[in-house]
């Protein structure tokens, strides 16, 4: 086994490793230790791999969810990321609209476009770690409501839509999901201080829109700085895996009407815990059918 790192503050190629759900022990707990401190990581040449293998690779990494909490048509194991119906091209941490924020995600590509395709992941740690003291200090106090309103097209302009993505947008819309979450979490594995915000964010606790607005992009602005980003041409055969209480990620859409498809496993988390010590608030929305809450020893990381 050997990690290759890609960037200074994320990424890294594993190689040399076989994906599967019988792997030693000893190799899941250096590919999840791998994982926790480059955040993003990629497997090349994993032509084996169909959707059976890549569930039972992901139980040896956590506990995975259900598909989405709330687009059920789309898979049982597996949550397609299909260009029919929408793409990914806004940065965002997954579901953050829930209470308990997976922890990580297990891509594999299905179809990939002749060209383009490419996603890029950034690193929310890295992004605090950069911030100046007074703009640590901040986002340590602010706390963002999250909600499912924002799809994934929610920052593109407007256009006519096809019946297949209206439909996606209905279903995703359909239950309604509203938590606040503190804009700086600490990590409950590694203890370091990451930022949640991404599309999903629509307002911070006690400042009006326009101050929102402000705020959110001078601090996401960071997260998305190049430096503290890694950027990952698809091939078949390819596998990766991230820590979404670390990173966002961004599905570039420079394919044209190509068709590109994913397939997504995800795993249970755990609910934010602010530098004070405070958990995140539901307002709307129930997630315990999505996941189903740690115990309190995996709580405790």
């Amino acid at each position: 086994m050997e990690i290759v790192k890609l960037g200074a503050n994320i990424g890294a190629r594993i190689d040399g490793v076989t994906v599967a759900g019988d792997l030693p022990d000893d190799v899941v707990a250096a590919v999840y230790d791998a994982l926790l401190e480059h955040e993003v990581v990629f497997f090349r040449d994993q032509h084996h791999v169909d959707e059976q293998v890549q569930y039972a690779f992901a139980e040896r990494l956590g506990v995975p969810t259900t598909p989405h909490p709330t687009v059920r048509s789309r898979g049982v194991r597996t949550l397609a990321i299909d260009s029919t119906y929408d793409k990914a091209n806004s940065w965002h941490t997954d579901v953050t609209f829930v209470d308990r924020i997976p922890k990580a995600s297990i891509l594999r590509p299905v179809a990939l476009p002749p060209y383009g395709g490419t996603t890029t992941w950034a690193s929310t740690t890295a992004a605090y770690e950069q911030m100046p003291p007074a703009l640590q200090a901040l986002a340590d106090s602010l706390w963002a409501v999250h909600t499912n309103v924002f799809d994934y097209a929610a920052t593109a302009a407007e256009k006519a839509i096809s019946p297949e993505a209206a439909r996606y947008r209905q279903e995703f819309r359909s239950e309604y999901f509203e938590v606040c979450h503190p804009v700086v979490r600490v990590h409950p594995e590694t203890g370091k201080r990451s930022l949640v915000l991404g599309h999903f964010a629509k307002s911070f606790d006690g400042l009006s829109s326009k101050e929102f607005r402000a705020v959110f992009d001078l601090i996401q602005d960071r997260v998305t700085r190049l430096e503290n980003t890694v950027r990952w041409s698809w091939q078949p055969g390819d596998l990766a895996i991230w820590d979404n209480r670390s990173t966002q990620h961004y599905a570039v859409a420079d394919y044209d009407d190509q068709y590109r498809r994913l397939e997504r496993i995800t795993l249970a988390g755990d609910v934010p815990v602010s530098v004070h010590g405070e958990y995140s608030r539901v307002a709307a929305g129930d997630a315990s059918g999505y996941s189903a809450l740690p115990g309190p020893d995996r709580l405790a990381g």
